[in-house]
């Protein structure tokens, strides 16, 4: 797994910001205002300060998305290509065989990709060409950079060329998304026909999908891919293998809604720009731009008509944990008359020069969110200036930053004032008092990240248990070490890891070393009472020993238990504050997921309760 780094592991999930030689970032496994999630590359190791969490890049994955150990290897060898000896056979072969399914669908895609290109040179695909010279005056260049196609008419072009002629299996080429089942049952019909083919490639610039746009009145006017084992569209931005170089060197990220706008932009030497595909964009999209800019600057640019400015707004609400957290320095660019970046660009000579320009001087996100609330009323009007008010008061709510909070607030009084010197007291004093103070995170970290008093005697009985059993036990220490890598589990409370980090060091194989660790550690005046009973072992604690075959199991369902509960909360706290109107999909989400801890936790109680029976 050396190939596997834990920065770009945790980036696809943390916000990260370089601190000397490790990251730092906002604890995904707890609420917190001030970063204390530390990243180290050089170990390849995590921590949080403040809940506790630590581990590796696979702990990390187990932990966040509630996996197994196999199936958090399983996942980052396909995504790697790494071949695993820590796998059984019949799983090895399972992963081979997935990974050769995505060699083969990368190879079917990029035969296609070559195919469109192919039909856009000829006589049929004039109608594309001219579409792509005439209305949007693309250079060759841009056409040939970015593999723009054409797929021909005909129901089953694409199909004879891939099946029939080159022979590829009809079941890889539907998982490529290429041609669909027919509904009777009887054969599959091309997914793209008479269209512009847009390809789409991931970050090493592999085709994974297509965007596609009718040359005629055929609905969707876009068309793209479905989701495939390659493809989601959620998770993918284009041209962002051939932005990102552009974006670390210029530390910004510029995001546009359409494909044209991109590749206009970039023929013009603004290379630092990718699109979303056709979906709001996603707090995972967010995040893989994140990893290409220091300052955490992205741009939107979206068409500054009313449905841009609503696109806008979405994409705010849908990142409002980020943005308002400060975790992205996020800029809004809305072009002159409501024009996107095509059109503006063509709109006058000095148009690229201008662009540049705006970009400079794009507003915060929140002062464009003031903006439009200034656009879209009039404060001379008693009801409109009663509607801005508490416009602004929404938004200065949710800042975390007292400073930032501090300026916003004579910011809005000054507006709110309407040039009267004498009114901005006033104002600013109305904000205030309507302003409550900032909801504090201890509680629900406290809720969300704190053990109770039972699970903390929980964790006490169970690690001790398997600390006993490691030290009495040689028989059973590989089946223990077996077990805590399988789970992926660390000793929670601080005087058990210590433990285990003395075992660690002197390796145990003999009586001996468990004498030299005795002395060790007793020796300590200030360990002495935290370790003695390990060493002077009572009579129930005997009977445990006798028992180990039993009590192991036991002792790691406790453990497992202990984390599905913290899940369990996190869950149930973000549920009851998402509004089911404005995110349905993350409210039966987290809804679901709090069902599913809960049946997780009912399993390990039984095994807890009845051990026995779950041991050969």
């Amino acid at each position: 797994m050396q190939r596997v780094d834990i920065v770009e592991i945790v980036s696809e999930h943390v916000v990260l910001k370089k601190r000397g030689k490790d990251f730092i970032g906002l604890c995904p496994f707890h609420q917190e205002k001030s970063p204390s999630f530390s990243v180290s590359p050089q170990k390849q190791l995590y921590y949080c300060f403040g809940c506790g969490a630590g581990g590796n890049g696979i702990k990390f994955l187990m932990e966040l998305g509630k996996q197994s150990f196999g199936e958090v290897v399983f996942d980052l060898a396909r995504r790697y290509q790494i071949p695993l000896k820590t796998l059984d056979p019949q799983q090895r072969q399972e992963l081979q065989k997935q990974i050769s399914i995505k060699e083969q669908l990368y190879e079917i895609l990029a035969v296609a990709t070559s195919f469109y290109q192919h039909a856009l040179q000829q006589t049929q695909g004039k109608i594309a060409a001219d579409y792509l010279s005439q209305k949007r005056h693309l250079l060759e260049e841009t056409i040939q950079e970015f593999q723009l196609g054409y797929a021909p008419p005909g129901w089953e072009t694409l199909y004879r060329y891939l099946v029939e002629q080159k022979r590829y299996p009809v079941t890889l080429v539907e998982q490529a998304g290429l041609i669909k089942p027919r509904q009777n049952g009887n054969g599959y019909y091309d997914q793209f026909r008479e269209r512009l083919m847009i390809p789409i490639q991931d970050v090493q610039g592999r085709i994974i999908g297509f965007g596609s746009r009718t040359l005629g009145n055929d609905e969707p006017k876009y068309l793209n891919s479905p989701e495939t084992p390659l493809f989601d569209k959620s998770k993918t931005l284009f041209a962002l293998n051939k932005a990102r170089q552009t974006m670390i060197k210029e530390d910004r990220a510029i995001v546009v809604e359409g494909y044209f706008d991109v590749m206009a932009l970039h023929e013009q030497g603004i290379k630092n720009v990718v699109a979303s595909l056709g979906t709001a964009f996603s707090q995972a999209q967010l995040k893989q731009l994140l990893r290409y800019t220091q300052s955490k600057q992205v741009i939107f640019n979206f068409d500054a008509d009313r449905a841009g400015k609503q696109a806008t707004q979405r994409a705010i609400a849908e990142l409002s944990a980020l943005v308002y957290s400060g975790q992205v320095n996020l800029k809004i660019l809305n072009l002159p008359q409501g024009k996107d970046a095509d059109e503006f660009l063509k709109s006058s000579s000095n148009a690229v020069s201008f662009y540049r320009e705006l970009v400079e001087k794009s507003p915060l996100w929140l002062d464009w969110q003031i903006q439009q609330l200034l656009e879209e009323n009039d404060l001379k009007k008693a009801d409109q200036f009663q509607r801005v008010g508490q416009g602004m008061v929404k938004l200065l709510q949710k800042l975390e930053d007292n400073n930032q909070r501090t300026h916003y607030i004579r910011h809005c009084g000054e507006i709110l004032a309407q040039g009267d010197s004498r009114m901005i007291p006033l104002q600013v004093n109305s904000l205030m008092g309507q302003l409550k103070k900032p909801q504090s995170t201890s509680s629900k970290t406290t809720i969300q990240t704190a053990i109770t008093h039972s699970e903390r005697n929980l964790l006490e009985e169970a690690e001790e248990l398997l600390l006993l059993i490691y030290l009495y036990c040689p028989q059973h220490r590989n089946e223990i070490l077996q077990l805590l890598e399988e789970k992926d589990i660390i000793f929670s409370l601080s005087h058990h890891r210590l433990l285990w980090q003395a075992i660690d060091r002197l390796s145990l194989e003999a009586s001996a070393d468990l004498s030299q660790l005795q002395n060790g550690l007793l020796s300590d005046p200030e360990t002495r009472n935290l370790f003695d009973r390990f060493f002077h072992v009572n009579e129930k604690r005997q009977e445990d020993l006798f028992r180990a075959q039993v009590r192991i199991p036991e002792a790691i369902a406790a453990l497992e238990r202990v984390s599905w509960e913290k899940y369990r909360r996190h869950c149930l706290q973000q549920w009851q504050s998402i509004n089911p109107q404005e995110q349905p999909e993350l409210y039966q989400y987290y809804s679901q997921e709090f069902y599913r801890a809960g049946e997780q936790i009912k399993k390990l109680d039984e095994v807890r309760i009845n051990p026995a029976e779950n041991v050969s």
